[in-house]
């Protein structure tokens, strides 16, 4: 999912447009769930930067040479553990944006040589790079859904 382009100006323009579209949510829309049981938009935004972090401490200990295996999460234990329901949702925007800032910090100071480190996370081979690629395409994930089955749904608040 990830377009041709250097990974520093994918992130970035990532950050400019998820501001750009759910900057002007109210809170009601920041609560829509597309279906039952599934997270609300809310929930989306905190999942989008608690998985940020995740694989940026992920990338940051392959990129300083850890060979220890990284552990695996559980992504719907992190969200009910989160209460992202209980933030505003310009909170969790703020919070997501300075995930992100704080990525793109970490990448641009990263040696050139260390993109290219292996390393293992929760039992699959996995290099800097990859990760950092990684980290783009989850968002771009969540960014269709959210615009195919809640923004569009019939029943989201106008």
């Amino acid at each position: 999912m990830v377009p041709e382009g250097q990974i520093m100006d994918i992130l970035e323009k990532q950050r400019k447009d998820i501001l750009q579209r759910l900057s002007n949510l109210t809170e009601a829309q920041a609560e829509f769930r597309y279906a039952p049981g599934k997270w609300s938009i809310k929930e989306v935004i905190g999942h989008l930067a608690d998985t940020e972090r995740y694989m940026t401490y992920r990338l940051f200990c392959i990129a300083r040479g850890e060979k220890a295996q990284l552990p695996g999460h559980d992504q719907d234990e992190f969200v009910k553990e989160a209460m992202f329901e209980s933030y505003p949702v310009i909170t969790l925007i703020e919070d997501y944006v300075s995930v992100r800032n704080s990525t793109v910090q970490l990448l641009k100071n990263l040696r050139n040589d260390v993109w290219i480190n292996w390393g293992d996370a929760n039992g699959c081979p996995v290099t800097v790079r990859a990760l950092a690629f990684i980290i783009a395409g989850h968002e771009l994930h969540h960014v269709k859904i959210l615009t195919e089955r809640y923004f569009q749904d019939n029943d989201f608040p106008a």
